[in-house]
């Protein structure tokens, strides 16, 4: 699941760093690679390449691999840059529900992989729609807490068209229309407060939690997802407890 969770947390934990980042930057240079196949590789002319460049950047990817990237989608390099973006449903353990994000250059391999991925490791793969309906397209700020009220945060983003604040942990959340994500993203830089992620995401209506037994095939089936080079982002409406969590780090 993308970045807001306690499942974020876990598998922060359980993931090898190096595999983390590598995933990572493949991901952040694939958006990069879209981005300016759109719109060109002048950064001011094109606002959602400038978007992914700062969020690379942010990240630490390296300014060759950036630039490499801006060039290749933009068709400087003579190879041809093509991704299709696509979306896979399927079920978990105790009634979870899982949305799978794709950026593939082959949908006939991203089809059969994430199929794969899915039905080896206990989940289902779910009709178009029946899962989908369950989510809604957000614009998602994680911020951490630090000396922070939810007070603090209202103020900064309630102009700013932010729908929502809420406590995620040791963080705290600020839901909005992707639209007025900008907006959000500025409200916090004007008031002087630090976030850690601002992403368009799906977000769900409402949360499944999860026992021992299935959190643990939980973790299983969405680290098994994750891992595919095609996927970009795994969304989950599944809930594990800072108690499950105790007893997963003791197995």
């Amino acid at each position: 699941m993308s970045g807001h969770s306690k499942w974020a947390t876990t598998k922060h934990k359980k993931a090898a760093i190096d595999a983390k980042r590598a995933k990572a930057f493949a991901k952040l240079i694939k958006n990069i690679e879209v981005a300016a196949r759109a719109g060109g590789a002048d950064l001011s002319g094109n606002p959602a390449l400038e978007l992914a460049v700062q969020k690379a950047k942010k990240t630490s990817v390296p300014n060759d691999n950036i630039d490499r990237a801006i060039k290749r989608g933009a068709g400087l390099t003579g190879e041809v840059v093509d991704y299709s973006e696509i979306i896979y449903e399927a079920r978990g353990p105790q009634g979870s529900a899982l949305l799978v994000e794709c950026l593939t250059d082959n949908k006939n391999r991203a089809a059969s992989e994430v199929r794969v991925a899915i039905t080896r490791n206990g989940g289902t793969v779910a009709d178009p729609g029946s899962v989908a309906y369950m989510f809604s397209r957000k614009g998602l700020v994680s911020l951490p807490k630090k000396e922070l009220t939810e007070d603090d945060v209202l103020m900064a983003v309630l102009d700013a068209g932010a729908e929502e604040v809420k406590e995620s942990g040791d963080s705290f959340e600020v839901l909005s229309d992707p639209s007025d994500l900008r907006a959000v993203v500025a409200g916090l830089e004007e008031a002087g407060i630090e976030y850690e992620t601002d992403e368009v995401e799906f977000v769900p209506s409402m949360q499944v939690e999860l026992d021992a037994d299935a959190a643990r095939k939980f973790l299983r089936l969405a680290d098994a997802i994750e891992e595919l080079d095609d996927v970009q982002n795994v969304y989950s409406n599944a809930d594990i407890s800072a108690e499950v969590m105790a007893e997963l780090e003791n197995d």
